[in-house]
């Protein structure tokens, strides 16, 4: 059975309340249908709208050379503010009209409350930024692809940082409590635990949106400890990070690439000097990823956001996978991804059995002078 026909099963099985899964073969559309999804809007839309820029340039080219197969790549853009709730929503909507191969979530919960309704229609899934290690390690969705590290390649780095380059001896840990931070968190305590060198001195999650961080960061300052490490995103990072400052505290702030953002630098302004946070590797030296950042400055009039490099490489796996299977069926895109190597601004990459990208890692940064720079 063709993908499209597919898709409209599904939909009928979603309002039924129940779902139906049919295999499909070939191209069934007149447009081969690209999702883009994540936040787009709310606090945290500078993490989903340039995967949202970086879908709209991929696909320019792609049109630009006759498409996939004679056919015109079309683009399919929800919103889920990464909230898990509205997620499943945004699938449901995508899955509604057909979509092919989504681009996205952003946010770690997000993706997870979405990945069962892609799976049930057979759609495949990448995201550029989505780095629980559960959403391709618990080998629950096969469909699920990945162009960043997920956390516990990332929370290593950090910790080996902390006590190897700070020299920190004693550590607070720190998280959101979602999928994305706590589960960074947790991977931190265990590197750190298992080091030898140094002890969590605090471990404790804090709640989102909250508008006062005191009684954490006098916790912190009790404990004495030399080093932060946070898991989680750049609203609660800053309010934490500005009242440290405000008590003269002298503790090391680490955190992710949920704060290696300019908009954590801007919200916090001056106490955003001297943190740090991982991020995906700098790939200055790949000329596919300074044509992109070009493409982007000349079509937008600005340096693209946060993961765009990883949406950009995204977008280019799944489009080429389309092509080399000469299909969207589920099956012959999953292979493609796991076979052939694509090149692309994080590097010329292929995904391993569990979704995750071979070859993409992970860098220290630090804020200097109001922007971010590498850790060498």
């Amino acid at each position: 059975m063709r993908s499209g026909l597919k898709k409209k099963m599904f939909v009928a099985a979603v309002a039924l309340g129940f779902a139906m899964a049919l295999p499909a073969a070939g191209f069934a559309g007149d447009t081969i249908k690209l999702g883009v999804a994540g936040a787009q809007s709310g606090d945290l839309a500078s993490y989903g709208l340039p995967t949202v820029k970086a879908a709209e340039l991929v696909v320019a080219q792609y049109n630009a050379n006759g498409g996939i197969n004679g056919k015109k790549v079309e683009l399919l853009i929800e919103d889920d503010v990464c909230k898990p709730e509205v997620a499943t929503n945004t699938a449901t909507k995508l899955v509604t009209d057909g979509v092919d191969v989504v681009l996205g979530h952003i946010c770690s919960g997000a993706t997870k409350a979405a990945l069962p309704i892609y799976k049930e229609a057979g759609v495949v899934v990448m995201s550029p930024s989505a780095t629980n290690p559960g959403l391709t390690q618990s080998g629950d969705y096969p469909n699920f692809f990945r162009t960043i590290a997920s956390d516990d390649a990332q929370a290593k780095t950090e910790v080996d940082f902390a006590i190897n380059v700070i020299g920190a001896k004693k550590i607070a840990v720190i998280h959101d409590k979602g999928d994305y931070g706590k589960g960074l968190a947790e991977f931190a305590k265990k590197f750190i635990e298992n080091s030898g060198k140094a002890e969590v001195v605090l471990f404790e999650g804090v709640t989102p949106g909250a508008v006062d961080y005191t009684a954490i960061v006098q916790k912190i300052k009790r404990k004495g400890a030399d080093a932060v490490i946070f898991g989680g995103y750049h609203p609660e990072a800053s309010k934490i990070v500005s009242m440290m400052k405000k008590k003269r505290m002298k503790t090391t702030f680490i955190s992710d690439d949920g704060v290696k953002d300019d908009t954590f630098i801007k919200v916090a302004g001056k106490n955003a000097e001297g943190v740090y946070a991982s991020g995906p590797q700098d790939n200055s030296k790949n000329p596919l990823s300074t044509k992109a950042i070009a493409d982007h400055k000349k079509e937008y009039g600005e340096d693209p956001g946060a993961f765009y490099e990883n949406a950009y490489s995204a977008a280019l796996a799944l489009l080429n996978a389309i092509d080399k299977a000469d299909s969207t069926e589920m099956d012959a895109v999953v292979k493609a991804l796991r076979t052939e190597n694509v090149d692309t601004p994080v590097g010329k990459i292929h995904f391993d059995e569990n979704g995750d990208a071979v070859g993409v890692g992970f860098a220290m940064y630090q804020v200097q002078n109001g922007q971010y720079v590498e850790v060498k």
